[in-house]
């Protein structure tokens, strides 16, 4: 069957593989001149390097992105050390998991900074959260995370040591932004595939860049299995003949004729595409809905090491000028004879969007300073800040239900990406469910012609 994926993204990539496995003809059409989509390494000239687009990371829960790596081949470039870092102002840290004698303490109250009754509290309010969480009240999309916290009276010490940073993690978005609904989610997901694992959730990280993981491996098996990959292919819409998907119409005027079609676009490049499917409106009224979210990311090349204790740390009280920091010498074993590089990452970061690169990189070097005392004389020797408007999408309370299903109301046609409904809003892990999922939607109609 003559199958077209329209997106070389992440849900796009995977969609293309698992395709490809299931004995299907491939075309791929990508709209820009690479693939990769939120996930490409970015040649430095400047510092004869190439860094990523952002520091990304993953949850030991991510099953589909497993997968996906085990189809391309590179799953052995993931590491899950099982542990984090807090850093605290002047230098002091604690590290932290959710497994084991660190995530005991952490569920007893006893996070950083968080002292005498707040520890009960905290303890407490915790409870409640979980019970939420898995039990979720009617009025959980009504409310922000924000709002939440606040109704079970979670300390606002504990809000800074962990809450609302998970939220800030998990969703990408703000607690006073975010519906409640979307971290409780998140943490329910999370618990089910600890107990299916039998094995707490950790967090991970690529060992080579993100052009190394994600897309030399997928090229290598779309050139064995024979998919075509066609860049600079703007598709102006999905065509549909009595109910069918018959193929995509590109905006200089060709014709690409299908059996089957994978809409894996971003969000925000929905709106025009699927004008001919039935239904149309609501998924548009969605993507309008599930407006950006921006992530700011620095590449600081230093003269010297900061002196981190770990893979990544968390800043605590960071928020909004720079939130974790992640030390590349010890995550690709990277040599730092020429300069020591370290990413940050701020999520959303509406307000350091409006801010020059000079204002971003001043500010997380005054924080870096602040919290490493080895950082104290360090120099910048490059600074190369990512924005990404665009990173994902906020989910604000109401919204739940709202982001549509992979399979529509037209034979052979599906949706892909993290926009769709899937079980993770996380841009990488919904990204590749959504594939998955809209795989077997195909799959499934190939055996019905």
């Amino acid at each position: 069957m003559r199958c077209v994926v329209v997106g070389g993204g992440l849900a796009g990539l995977a969609s293309a593989v698992w395709l490809s496995e299931a004995g299907q003809q491939v075309t791929l059409l990508e709209r820009r001149g690479s693939l990769g989509g939120r996930t490409i390494s970015m040649p430095l000239a400047a510092v004869d390097d190439v860094p990523d687009n952002g520091q990304h990371v993953f949850a030991s829960g991510y099953q589909h992105l497993m997968r996906y790596l085990d189809s391309v081949g590179t799953r052995e470039h993931v590491a899950f050390p099982g542990h984090m870092t807090i850093r605290l102002p002047g230098g002091d840290s604690r590290r932290s998991a959710f497994g084991g004698v660190a995530g005991l303490r952490a569920a007893l109250g006893d996070l950083p900074d968080v002292t005498g009754l707040d520890r009960l509290r905290t303890a407490r309010a915790q409870v409640t959260l979980i019970r939420q969480a898995l039990r979720q009240p009617d009025w959980l999309d009504d409310v922000t995370a924000d709002e939440w916290f606040r109704r079970i009276g979670m300390p606002q010490t504990a809000r800074d040591a962990l809450w609302d940073g998970i939220v800030i993690g998990l969703t990408g978005d703000k607690p006073d932004i975010s519906s409640a609904k979307v971290p409780a989610d998140l943490l329910v997901t999370g618990i089910r595939r600890a107990r299916e694992t039998k094995t707490p959730i950790s967090i991970g990280y690529p060992t080579v860049d993100l052009d190394t993981l994600f897309i030399t491996g997928a090229e290598k098996t779309f050139a064995d299995s024979g998919v075509e990959i066609r860049h600079r292919a703007v598709v102006s819409s999905i065509d549909v003949v009595d109910g069918a998907v018959a193929g995509v119409t590109l905006a200089d005027g060709g014709h690409v004729p299908a059996d089957a079609v994978i809409c894996a676009v971003p969000v925000w490049n929905v709106r025009g595409l699927l004008d001919q499917v039935p239904g149309h409106d609501r998924i548009y009224a969605a993507c309008d809905t599930l407006t950006p979210v921006p992530i700011v990311s620095v590449n600081l090349y230093l003269d010297r090491s900061i002196g981190m204790s770990d893979w990544g740390e968390i800043l605590h009280g960071g928020e909004g000028v720079l939130e974790q920091v992640w030390d590349r010498q010890r995550m690709h074993g990277r040599d730092s004879s020429e300069n020591h590089l370290y990413s940050t990452t701020v999520s959303a970061a509406y307000e350091l969007t409006t801010k020059s690169n000079a204002e971003i990189i001043d500010e997380q070097m005054a924080m870096l300073r602040r919290y490493y005392p080895r950082a104290a004389d360090a120099q910048v020797i490059h600074g190369h800040v990512v924005r990404m408007p665009k990173s994902t999408f906020a989910q604000r309370p109401g919204t739940a239900g709202i982001r549509p299903d992979q399979r529509t109301a037209v034979r052979g046609l599906a949706l892909a990406g993290d926009w769709t409904r899937t079980d993770w809003t996380t841009t990488m892990e919904g990204a590749c469910q959504s594939a998955s999922r809209a795989v077997d939607v195909i799959v499934e109609y190939a055996k019905s012609r």
